[in-house]
């Protein structure tokens, strides 16, 4: 498998530079890692976003919202930016911060050894289940039949799913189409 590397739109590389010269943008809680910077601050690894919502997820069906870069301080990853698509471009969407960090950059290197050896083309995407409150990285192959692509679940992943094991798209979904859809939990209630 060869890992495609995909190119973002120029607007959304400009938005997130935008946000990290943008006062205020950076003080949003998920920046607080970008306000100390021990060295530039560097977008890198841009992913394409896509959701997938419903009973019956099936991949033809995610729809892309934008892209997602990683924001590395030095040679650390200490946040990430999403920018969401619009009529005029992309813009600014908001940082993020928490475990899917580590997970993103783990399950990047893991589809970087699954690439080794295989001439299968793949292309990253990040792939989020908010009914589920679960993401996986997508290796998407545009040469084959969806149901062939693999996701790598992203740590915390749902009850019932495995993070940071590669399966076919085709034995996932079933899976997160089975998980129990996360609600809000309410104060006071049990």
């Amino acid at each position: 498998m060869t890992l495609q590397t995909p190119q973002p739109p120029p607007s959304a590389l400009r938005a997130v530079l935008g946000a990290l010269d943008s006062e205020t943008a950076l003080r949003q809680p998920a920046a607080a890692a970008l306000l100390r910077p021990n060295g530039p601050l560097l977008p890198a690894h841009p992913l394409a976003v896509y959701v997938l919502n419903g009973p019956r997820p099936e991949l033809p069906a995610a729809r892309r919202t934008g892209w997602r870069f990683l924001i590395k301080d030095g040679t650390e990853v200490a946040a990430a930016a999403e920018v969401v698509q619009g009529a005029e471009g992309h813009t600014f969407s908001h940082f993020t911060a928490g475990p899917y960090l580590d997970s993103t950059v783990r399950a990047l290197r893991e589809a970087w050894q699954l690439a080794q050896g295989s001439r299968t083309r793949r292309q990253p995407r990040l792939l989020t289940f908010p009914g589920q409150y679960a993401t996986a990285l997508w290796l998407h192959s545009p040469d084959t039949d969806p149901a062939a692509d693999l996701l790598i679940p992203l740590a915390p992943a749902p009850l019932g799913v495995t993070a940071h094991r590669a399966c076919p798209a085709a034995e996932l979904l079933p899976l997160l189409a089975r998980a129990p859809l996360a609600r809000p939990l309410l104060l006071g209630s049990s």
